[in-house]
């Protein structure tokens, strides 16, 4: 088991950050010493006095002592001063006591609270919300921690497919290392292979095909997804966004703005621009406005406006569109 220290303040703005540090402190408390040895105080039970009468309360409890207080954010300085810093200057042995403050705005973790958990032999650790550009380095290092090697577009990519959650990126990192290895170097294929939904990234497949126009890798993309369960009313809409996406960026590039003026303005990681890109430079918006008109025509014939089944309705028009 881990060495705990007297105390802990854990603030910062990366809610899900904290949420997730207070989650696993609260399993090692009931680990270490069970339920009866962990005291949780939220809401209006949690304030500096109610904190201060605990941790000089007497108590029968067997081994380690955990007091978990959400809701420093909230505090006062004088409360603080006057109720918390003298008890923390005389905690109990095998007593922890820990602080969560989820700052927003103006609402911040008292200094006097830090100063006086700090004097206490405790730690004040910040979790702080990554900036978007700082995202990758971030993830390159944490996939270093893991012992695999990710490089920036990989990072890039996968934030394009996750989010920018911290603790989401985390457990794909997580994943990732697991099925390729201690050492192993990842990059996009690697990340798209793992990390986007199975239907979502065929169907990425499928419009490429389209885009280039090549008839038979797109029916063969459409009959795998067709094979794993994958219903025509779902796969009609993926494919349109995704062909309407890169229509914007065709459009615009066909209306003379440069490609770095387009990667500029867009509000995707820039490896996920740069592919979109590459994807409307191959081809013309007005064959991609034809693609999407076809679409549209797929979707209302599936309907029972027609006599043909879906796949054979589905299979003509990714040959019309490989036409045009």
């Amino acid at each position: 088991m881990p060495a705990f220290k007297p105390a802990y303040l854990l603030h910062g703005d990366d809610h899900g950050r904290l949420a997730e540090r207070r989650a696993t402190l609260r399993a090692l408390a009931e680990r270490e010493s069970g339920t009866g040895g962990l005291e949780v105080f939220e809401g209006d039970a949690a304030t500096p006095e109610n904190l201060a009468l605990a941790l000089r309360a007497m108590t029968f409890a067997l081994g380690r002592r955990f007091l978990i207080a959400d809701g420093a954010e909230r505090w006062s300085e004088t409360d603080v001063e006057h109720h918390l810093v003298p008890a923390l200057g005389s905690i109990p042995p095998d007593t922890t006591i820990a602080f969560f403050a989820r700052e927003e705005g103006r609402l911040k973790a008292p200094a006097a609270l830090a100063k006086a958990v700090k004097a206490a032999g405790g730690d004040v650790d910040a979790e702080r919300s990554k900036k978007p550009r700082e995202l990758p380095r971030w993830l390159v290092g944490e996939a270093q921690r893991l012992g695999v090697t990710l490089d920036g577009a990989g990072a890039q990519a996968l934030i394009a497919l996750v989010g920018d959650r911290r603790q989401r990126l985390v457990r794909e990192l997580e994943k990732l290392a697991l099925e390729h290895g201690q050492g192993a170097r990842l990059g996009v294929e690697e990340v798209e292979g793992a990390a986007a939904p199975s239907a979502e990234r065929q169907v990425w497949g499928l419009v490429d095909a389209l885009v280039a126009r090549d008839r038979r890798a797109a029916t063969r993309a459409y009959l795998a997804l067709r094979a794993q369960g994958e219903g025509l009313p779902r796969l009609v809409p993926l494919m349109a966004r995704r062909l309407r996406d890169v229509l914007a960026v065709a459009e615009r590039l066909e209306a003379g703005q440069s490609p770095a003026e387009v990667k500029s303005s867009l509000k995707l990681s820039g490896w996920l621009a740069e592919r979109r890109i590459k994807e409307a430079r191959a081809t013309e918006a007005a064959a991609l406005r034809r693609a999407l008109e076809a679409l549209a025509e797929l979707e209302l014939a599936a309907r029972g406006q027609s006599e043909l089944n879906e796949d054979t309705l589905a299979i003509r028009t990714i040959g019309r569109i490989a036409a045009t």
